[in-house]
């Protein structure tokens, strides 16, 4: 299983799925942010849009993810770069709510817990954050112990894993006997990851590695992680279409609890509806590929998607429908 959404673009750029044998096959898992936010972190963030003097703040993989009755897209979030764009667009408009949707893994996490720190210092009062991150290892022991998920080992995430390195993943070989290694994102890299990946699992072996060394140390970022045990703490979290893994994503401390936006607004959302016939939570567990679902390339395409998966840039639907053969398929099904 590649983990992150990053290599499974990289992997369907580069054609290489075609090139390998029979007996190797190579899954998408749940690195994608967007794709694993839940339905009613979406709907909920929408009901912020509409409330009277807020300005909603987000990166623009967000805009067009499905919620119950509508997306982002209607009620103009601004599109920020960086945490920190967000909290500037707070001190030039101090008259009104500033929420920044907080979606993201490890890689990202630190920014925005650095971006807290900047606004308590500068005393921003009307800056909020909609905490919606992610932590990559408990998915990974959720995957690795699921009984009908049949991963043999993981190309681990290059992003993630400058910031935490390799510590975190060792439990995967010490308690499951599952071999990882850790990659970059040119096919070189993610084929020498594919390697070694194939050499622990023939030899009965079973280690964390890493391949990006140019980038990735074992001890992963220190500074960055500090800053984020500063601000934020674990806890049970709800991904789409898998449910709650305990202690797998982040919460405000209580010093920074003024900068949640839940605790602001007293808002209640009606039932979250997961979009019928959408498989986007089983393609996330490697359950099924893209292409197996009924809706794909037909009813949900990029410019009409109806699961999240293929409306991020790194959603495993997204990289299959841009790079994948299916249209020949189809076809080829037409024609018969």
């Amino acid at each position: 299983m590649e983990v992150c959404g990053t290599h499974t673009m990289a992997v369907a750029q580069s054609g290489m799925r075609s090139m390998f044998p029979k007996n190797l096959r190579l899954l998408s898992g749940p690195g994608c942010p967007v794709c694993v936010t839940p339905q009613e972190t979406i709907d909920y963030a929408i009901a912020l849009a509409k409330q009277k003097d807020v300005i909603i703040t987000t990166f623009g993989d967000m805009i067009r993810v499905p919620g119950t009755e509508s997306s982002l897209e209607p009620f103009s979030p601004k599109i920020v770069y960086s945490a920190l764009d967000a909290l500037m667009i707070a001190k030039e408009n101090p008259t009104k709510k500033v929420i920044f949707i907080g979606v993201g893994f490890e890689t990202t996490s630190p920014t925005i817990a650095a971006t807290l720190l900047a606004a308590n210092t500068m005393k921003v009062q009307n800056f909020y954050l909609l905490t919606a991150f992610k932590l990559i290892p408990p998915a990974l022991e959720y995957i690795a112990q699921a009984p009908k998920i049949n991963i043999h080992g993981f190309i681990l995430p290059g992003h993630v894993s400058t910031i935490i390195g390799s510590g975190p993943y060792q439990f995967l070989a010490q308690k499951y006997r599952m071999p990882g290694c850790i990659t970059g994102f040119e096919p070189i890299d993610i084929l020498k990851g594919i390697l070694n990946l194939v050499q622990q699992i023939t030899r009965g072996e079973a280690r964390i590695d890493i391949e990006y060394k140019r980038v990735v140390k074992p001890e992963g970022n220190k500074k960055a992680v500090q800053i984020l045990n500063k601000v934020f703490e674990p806890t049970d979290a709800r991904w789409r279409g898998i449910g709650v893994i305990k202690n797998s994503g982040l919460q405000l401390k209580n010093k920074y609890k003024k900068y949640d936006v839940r605790s602001k607004f007293d808002i209640r959302v009606p039932k979250s509806i997961e979009p019928r016939g959408c498989i986007c939570g089983k393609v996330l567990l490697g359950l099924n590929t893209p292409d197996e679902c009924g809706l794909f390339g037909n009813k949900c395409t990029p410019l009409s998607s109806v699961g999240p998966c293929m409306v991020s840039s790194e959603g495993a639907c997204a990289a299959y429908y841009k790079y994948g053969d299916y249209k020949r398929r189809v076809k080829k099904a037409e024609k018969d």
